[in-house]
């Protein structure tokens, strides 16, 4: 009311130029967008969504969870979008919510945004293949996946933070190359992509050396389970090698393990996966791969908004970040008589 009444004409009208309608003239036009520049009307964002069609924001999908990748990769996304220009507008779903992400992407659409960003960790399909069916949203802008398959379709869906199956096989490569027989694996919940990820890679790193895949313990990321697991693990003398899904569980898993009277590493070598700022400091200091959240946040970022600013040209190209394994005090070769070539 305000803009009409500043330009001299009516709401209709205002309206109208702000809907990019035809039938108004330049000067109309013209009068309108400058009486919206001086109130203030959104920084003059509605002059610049008329000039390029487009609202310069973006959403972001994400669980809401304290959790350190999650969390941490939320942040990298954020500072991320603050250097495109973008405005960011955040919706939270909840764990154990099947609609909750194509309801948070409807309220993103309603408010205009020009990409979408979906870093939901979970698969909430019930289905347990993670192919994401049950999201049936009609996307019409393009959408950057973190580290999940994509949910549904969309003119252009670009995938970012792929990989962790790479960086599990690498940590578990790194243990028999220690000449650890094999190695067990303490397990995220399995209905979350990262944690499927991270067992593919333990498996695949397992099977191209043609050695025995010991059974899965699983934990839900918490120290908690790391330490339950750690005192079911203690108990059996073949156990000489683990890599934990997360550091949260591998440094519980080492409390259990030094309580049974099983040193880490004389007895036991552990591995632990993000590189969490304490891993450096437990006892012993914690052998891990380090995610690299700003850089996939920054890359994938760099090309939703490449997709969002030239919809007809070819999506860029991911960059792939080299493994940074973090080799600690918490590997070493296998006790005395328990290594490759004294059971070959």
């Amino acid at each position: 009311m305000d803009v009409a009444r500043l330009a001299g004409v009516s709401q209709k009208t205002v309206s109208r130029v702000f809907n990019n309608e035809a039938y108004v003239s330049a000067d109309v036009r013209g009068r309108v967008l400058a009486a919206a520049a001086e109130l203030g009307y959104r920084r003059n964002n509605a002059a610049r969504a008329l000039a390029s069609g487009r609202t310069r924001s973006i959403g972001v999908v994400t669980l809401g969870t304290a959790l350190y990748g999650p969390a941490s990769l939320l942040m990298g996304v954020e500072r991320a979008v603050r250097d495109t220009g973008y405005a960011l507008r955040v919706v939270n779903t909840v764990e154990g919510d099947p609609t909750g992400i194509a309801g948070a992407v409807d309220s993103l659409l309603d408010q205009g945004v020009d990409g979408i960003v979906i870093s939901e960790p979970i698969d909430e399909s019930g289905n347990g293949n993670g192919d994401g069916s049950e999201v049936s949203v009609q996307v019409d802008v393009p959408v950057l996946v973190c580290g999940a398959p994509p949910p549904f379709a969309a003119p252009k869906v670009l995938a970012a933070g792929v990989g962790a199956d790479l960086m599990a096989r690498t940590v578990t490569e790194h243990l028999l190359g220690l000449g650890h027989l094999t190695v067990h694996h303490l397990a995220g919940p399995q209905r979350w992509y990262a944690a499927r990820d991270r067992l593919d890679g333990w498996r695949a790193a397992l099977a191209a050396q043609d050695r025995r895949e010991p059974p899965l313990v699983e934990g839900d990321w918490s120290a908690a389970s790391g330490y339950a697991a750690g005192r079911e693990l203690a108990c059996d003398p073949d156990v000489t090698a683990v890599f934990a899904a997360n550091d949260d569980m591998a440094i519980g898993l080492i409390r259990a393990l030094a309580e049974a009277g099983r040193r880490v590493p004389d007895d036991v070598s552990v591995v632990g996966f993000d590189d969490i700022p304490v891993a450096a400091y437990v006892t012993p200091p914690l052998t891990t791969v380090r995610q690299p959240f700003d850089a996939v946040a920054q890359d994938g970022l760099k090309r939703l908004v490449h997709a969002i600013e030239n919809p007809q040209a070819d999506p860029l190209a991911a960059s792939e970040p080299p493994v940074d394994l973090i080799v600690r005090a918490s590997t070493a070769p296998p006790p005395a008589g328990r290594g490759t070539s004294a059971h070959h």
